[in-house]
């Protein structure tokens, strides 16, 4: 085989995730300290002393992924959803959010519940916020909101356990919530009724649409098409200009909440094309920050040149998807030969420098639930693939193999196409942009693509990207169509108890194994790099990542550059 190394990040689509204590009741915890410790990717610690206010910082984007917001910005028509969650944490905010210690931080909420039955859901707001139009936040605006994302059948919203009118969405048991879903004992508590329990409703609502509240009153002045550029929140910053999928420059919000934050007076976000590019912008004092590099040689050269680089334990591993609705990976023989022929050590290793540990599931080392080893787990093995591609008729027929479009994921694709040929399975390479590759999964009803290679996994396997959005019957990003394995799924995702819910998540990893549904390589984390004098979760401090990055509080980013 052949192996180029060249840039860019991986990437996932959807919606995302948070910590495990989320999964009980309420937790505590105020803002964050002003004074934490900066973390370097080789071990070491920068005591940051106390934040700065003021200042501006440029936030680099990749394109394909976080620097493509084509559908702007508006939480219900946002498609891209997740892979957007920079910009719209910053307009929005958050009503919960991650903290560096894994605990919930109470943001635009100011507490939250879950009953006993796993089956009862509260959300206490924070008395007294206005969006930056000073306007009230309150329940009736969250229950606007919630109502409108899930009627929008985006495919960024959490597939609650409740009641659904009309049409039944493309996210599984989704469409518009029942009149039985929300109600609001008073202004500012909001109460989500379930059918059945939800163990992770809490980590499901991170970077996902019910976590982003848009001003009702802002909306309806402006209008659904100049919303989505100039979109209203109560998060720290407001829009000062907004070219789709290029750049959104955002000023400090004077309404926030928050006293004496943001620490920022600007953010401009900025898309760029390559990790190159973003290397190269860095050097040239074009940006400040960049997020979720992948390339290894830059990696080291940033190390080697004086930035700040931050590496995270994984939480998305990467799988190779195989459509079983459809010839040729219907048939179980096809699927096992994928397994026996893939070796991904070489890629491993060529592409990615042996950065990341090889897994067999669903589940990376930054996430709960983590088996890096399944029982049963097809290995490696040359001659049985080729007596399988005999037996599955694979070696009569070409397939096609999709990705993201970036040039990490597309060498990936590249390497296992030389790979499989040497056992007789040939193949076609396709890529897109992530709304492509959205539209590439859901053309025909989900029957037109054949085999994806994607990221499978979050903090908690029941959001986000995690095992149910590639695995469930009912989502549009899965080829596997099992019954059985989607009750163990909500068997696990239901279950209040952490060791239980892993115990059954171990038990559907060993299922999907024996099935041959789809192989793993590895747990990917991207690295974030930043100039000295930058501070913040996620960027200096270690920052559990929600699904395949950290969800950064950019209310507590300080730039303070040396002297």
């Amino acid at each position: 085989m052949r192996f180029r190394l060249k840039s860019v990040r991986t990437a996932c689509i959807g919606i995302a995730v948070a910590a495990v204590a989320a999964a009980c009741s309420s937790s505590s915890t105020g803002s964050a300290s002003s004074t934490p410790t900066a973390v370097t990717s080789n071990g070491g610690s920068i005591a940051s002393g106390a934040a700065v206010s003021g200042g501006s910082i440029t936030v680099l984007e990749g394109k394909g992924f976080a620097g493509d917001w084509p559908a702007g910005l508006d939480p219900a028509t946002n498609t891209d959803g997740a892979a957007n969650q920079d910009l719209m944490t910053a307009v929005y905010g958050q009503l919960l959010e991650l903290q560096p210690d894994g605990t919930v931080r109470k943001d635009l909420a100011s507490d939250y519940s879950i009953s006993t039955d796993g089956k009862t859901v509260t959300i206490n707001l924070r008395q007294g916020v206005k969006f930056s139009d000073n306007t009230p936040l309150d329940a009736t605006a969250v229950v606007w909101n919630w109502k409108r994302d899930f009627a929008s059948g985006c495919t960024c919203s959490p597939a609650w356990p409740v009641t659904r009118t009309g049409k039944v969405g493309p996210t599984g048991p989704s469409g518009p919530l029942g009149n039985d879903v929300l109600t609001t004992p008073d202004d500012h508590t909001v109460v989500v009724h379930l059918l059945t329990p939800d163990g992770a409703f809490i980590n499901q609502m991170f970077d996902s649409t019910p976590n982003w509240i848009a001003s009702p009153t802002a909306f309806n002045k402006a209008g659904e098409q100049k919303f989505k550029q100039f979109p209203v929140g109560a998060g720290p910053f407001t829009v000062v200009s907004d070219t789709f999928s290029t750049q959104l420059v955002a000023k400090k919000n004077p309404l926030y909440w928050d006293t004496g934050k943001p620490y920022l007076d600007q953010i401009t976000f900025k898309s760029v094309p390559s990790d190159e590019a973003a290397y190269e912008a860095l050097l040239a004092g074009q940006g400040q920050v960049y997020e979720n590099m992948s390339t290894s040689q830059l990696l080291d050269q940033s190390t080697t040149h004086g930035f700040q680089v931050l590496t995270q334990l994984g939480t998305s591993p990467y799988d190779l998807q195989l459509n079983t609705s459809i010839p040729p990976f219907n048939n179980p023989k096809a699927r096992q030969a994928i397994y026996a022929a893939t070796n991904f050590a070489p890629i491993l290793s060529h592409i990615f420098a042996n950065k990341y540990p090889p897994v067999e599931g669903f589940t990376g080392p930054g996430g709960i639930c983590y088996q890096q080893n399944v029982p049963g787990y097809q290995q490696y093995n040359p001659t049985l693939a080729k007596q399988l591609v005999k037996e599955a008729g694979l070696d009569k027929q070409t397939f096609q193999l999709g990705t993201i479009q970036n040039q990490v994921a597309q060498e990936t694709t590249e390497a296992l196409q030389s790979e499989w040929q040497q056992v007789g399975i040939k193949t076609t390479l396709a890529s897109w942009n992530l709304t492509g590759l959205i539209q590439a999964f859901t053309a025909k009803g989900g029957k037109q693509w054949t085999a994806m290679i994607q990221t499978a996994g979050a903090f908690d396997p029941a959001g986000g990207v995690g095992v149910g959005f590639r695995f469930r019957s009912t989502s549009p990003f899965s080829g596997v169509h099992d019954p059985k394995l989607d009750t163990m799924l909500t068997s696990a995702a239901s279950s209040t108890d952490v060791a239980t819910r892993c115990k059954i998540y171990n038990q559907a990893a060993a299922y999907i194994a024996a099935n041959w549904y789809g192989p793993f390589y590895f747990s990917f984390a991207p690295a974030n790099v930043s100039v000295k004098g930058v501070f913040g979760p996620g960027l200096t401090q270690a920052l559990p990542a929600v699904v395949l990055a950290p969800t950064i509080p950019w209310e507590e980013v300080w730039y303070n550059p040396p002297k």
